[in-house]
């Protein structure tokens, strides 16, 4: 389920307000405001809702001026936590307990029968304009949203929410809902323990509950800005960085009624202004760059907590609160959680079918989104939540949520069962690039291929060095003791670089076993060997972690390892960066082939020749995908050389420079004419992107090893 995430731009960022409930209960929207002190209805927090959704379908559209959209998910966090918080903060003074049941059932009736309607659609959808690929995909993505866990799957792997673009997964927004859930099932549990506390020992509710929930949000916000640094495409998902958002909704709603109804009107509407600037300056200034949440996360939610505050009290005398209050912009508001389950599916359907999106197309698909929100607003939302039987009966409610979980869990098992089954080849007779001795022409077709499209991406089939940690993670700094081959052997080979570099594992593995080679491998995720600064787009910032295991792995192989042959590669495709900015294309592949001959005369100074592996063509399609739906007519799928060729040949050109380095040109056995194959004898080519199968590199085991210098040659060894 990678790119993931696989992460563009994609997710649904914005969704705990859209679920959250009115501070009316299950009554209703009333025409009129209830006044705000007596915890009734606020139409202004439900035109803020409209705000919140429109500036997310706007970033997802792709308007260039709406950046940081994104934010609208942090307002609606901030609204979560104000109405439960408030909901269930005046029945703990009313009552003494809570009513667990009846909040539950209010929750399932409202959120989850909407759900199962979507995911319905998305599984329809699915099995129709899907390759079985994508299809596998959904079946497991549609599971993890009925489940309310599609946060921690992203999260766990860490998917790439800004380079995800409209190739994410139909049902990705669900994390935001996930989030939601899971605080409904920590929220009432912690209020209910403070106020049995504070009735055993006669401290008060509200302060105490000030002192936890204050604690809790400074703890979040803490481990937010802390994980934001650290890794955050696995920050922007998680419940615990996002929790201060909620608790900062919650301490506002201690805030005492009479306190914020004595606030002036006109500092009343000078703190509605702030905090709608607030807002607006996120969704404007903000990009897919900017380190998110962490403490950026503090400008919209501040925001989100003034533009409610003004409104406590006085809110007719807030400017903001009354255009907030206006009717076009309630309804939206009132239909911002059926609009955003059903606006993201749309936008990923249309690019399956028509290609990337423009904005302009972005909006269209937005606009015909609307018809099934207002529908499925009316003729289910609506009148599951007022339905009286339900109302009446909480256990009745509950187990409606969880006819509905079930069926949704259902429905992504539905589809995986419809997912189209590619017969696998035995691993042990497929012939690979031997086919291309006998007179290679593109493979027509295919009864079996291995690994087969669905397969291609499991760890099973990926290199060793995958399982075994030794090809470091985003984070990861320090490359552990990976050795292969015969640990003993005098004959020490070293693989140094990324992901283009590591996917020669598998043939360098065989290698080492026939010739008796000592095996280290050295490689980590999105890091030239080129000595460049470069942007890591999964952490979203400098990737200072990439200079550091760099710099130490250069010092490693020279100075501890003796090698006799070094083998590298990178991808052609890195953005060198000077000051902290991205270099103009011209000027960062000249700055990355300065950096990759200084890496290399590195390398050389060891004594030991070295090998540069340029980087295969690169595809235009995904050919997994591609493969898995065409079996019979693998020419779909082939590409033109030419066009995959476009990138700048940096792996060349540093190995022309540098004395003692033998450029490896794997072309004619990838792409050996005009037209670049998806298959070759049985073997699917490439697993991603320009990732090659291990399948497919082990049968160019021959050939790798012709055209590798001989180890025993070396310098480090002879002199």
């Amino acid at each position: 389920m990678r790119k993931v995430l696989a992460l563009a731009l994609a997710l649904r960022r914005f969704g705990p307000g859209l679920a959250g409930g009115h501070s009316s209960g299950d009554k209703g929207l009333p025409e009129s405001a209830s006044p705000p002190a007596s915890g009734g209805f606020r139409p202004d927090v439900e035109g803020l809702r409209a705000v919140a959704v429109v500036a997310v379908l706007l970033y997802h559209a792709g308007v260039p001026s709406v950046g940081g959209g994104y934010v609208g998910v942090d307002v609606f966090f901030v609204i979560s936590g104000f109405l439960i918080t408030g909901l269930l903060l005046r029945e703990l003074e009313k009552t003494g307990t809570l009513h667990l049941a009846r909040f539950y059932s209010r929750r399932a009736k409202r959120l989850l029968p909407l759900t199962v309607v979507v995911l319905a659609f998305v599984v329809a959808l699915s099995w129709l304009l899907f390759d079985p690929v994508r299809m596998d995909e959904t079946s497991f993505g549609v599971v993890a949203a009925g489940l309310y866990v599609m946060n921690w799957l992203l999260a766990v792997e860490a998917a790439d929410y800004f380079a995800a673009g409209l190739q994410a997964s139909p049902v990705q927004h669900f994390w935001t809902l996930a989030v939601e859930e899971q605080f409904y099932l920590v929220w009432p549990a912690l209020l209910f323990g403070v106020g049995w506390w504070c009735s055993r020992t006669g401290r008060g509710l509200r302060p105490t509950l000030a002192v936890v929930l204050g604690g809790f949000a400074a703890a979040s916000l803490a481990y937010s800005a802390h994980l934001t640094q650290a890794e955050a495409g696995a920050a922007y998902f998680s419940t615990l960085t996002r929790g201060w958002e909620l608790a900062l909704g919650g301490l506002l709603a201690l805030a005492p009624a009479s306190a914020l109804g004595r606030v002036p009107g006109w500092a009343a509407g000078a703190l509605a202004w702030t905090g709608l600037a607030a807002i607006a300056f996120a969704a404007h200034r903000f990009g897919d760059d900017t380190l998110f949440p962490g403490t950026a996360a503090l400008i919209p939610t501040l925001g989100t907590v003034a533009l409610i505050a003004a409104g406590s009290g006085t809110w007719q005398a807030a400017s903001p609160s009354r255009l907030l209050a206006l009717g076009p912009v309630r309804h939206v508001g009132r239909i911002s959680y059926s609009w955003y389950l059903w606006h993201w599916p749309p936008l990923v359907f249309a690019a399956e079918l028509w290609g990337k999106l423009s904005p302009v197309e972005g909006l269209a698909v937005l606009a015909v989104s609307y018809l099934p929100a207002v529908l499925a607003h009316r003729f289910v939302e609506r009148p599951f939540l007022h339905a009286r039987e339900l109302t009446r009966y909480p256990r009745k409610a509950l187990a409606l949520g969880g006819a509905c979980t079930v069926a949704s869990v259902a429905l992504g098992g539905l589809l995986f069962a419809l997912t189209p089954i590619v017969p696998e080849a035995p691993e042990n007779r497929v012939a690979g690039a031997a086919a291309l001795r006998d007179g290679h022409r593109i493979q027509k077709g295919a009864e079996a291929v291995h690994p087969t499209p669905r397969e291609a991406e499991k760890k099973e089939n990926r290199p060793r060095m995958y399982a075994d940690g030794c090809h470091l993670d985003l984070p990861e700094t320090e490359s552990p003791a990976c050795v292969y081959g015969n640990p003993s052997s005098e004959r020490t080979v070293v693989l140094f670089g990324d992901s283009h570099a590591m996917q020669w594992f598998p043939a360098l593995d065989e290698l080492a076993k026939q010739r008796d080679w000592r095996l280290l491998g050295f490689s980590k995720s999105a890091c030239p060997p080129a000595r460049i600064s470069v942007y890591s787009a999964g952490l979203r910032r400098e990737y200072r972690e990439c200079e550091e295991w760099r710099e130490g792995t250069l010092g490693r192989i020279v100075q501890k390892e003796n090698p006799d042959l070094i083998v590298t590669s990178m991808l052609n495709r890195y953005r060198a960066r000077e000051d902290g900015k991205g270099l103009d294309r011209d000027a960062s592949n000249q700055a990355v082939v300065e950096g990759y001959v200084s890496t290399l005369e590195k390398l050389r100074s060891s004594g030991a020749p070295v090998a540069v592996i340029e980087d295969v063509p690169r595809p235009e399609k995904n050919v997994p995908e591609c493969v898995s739906r065409s079996l019979d007519n693998l020419q779909n799928c082939a590409f033109p050389r030419d066009k995959a060729l476009e990138e700048p040949r940096i792996n060349a050109r540093a190995a022309e420079e540098v004395g003692g380095a033998t450029l490896v040109d794997p072309t004619p056995v990838v792409c050996p004419e005009e037209t670049c194959p998806a298959v070759i004898g049985d073997a699917l080519v490439y697993r991603n992107g320009a990732h090659l199968t291990r399948t497919y590199v082990v049968t160019l085991t021959p050939w790798l090893g012709e055209q590798l210098p001989d180890p025993a040659g070396s310098e480090a060894r002879s002199g």
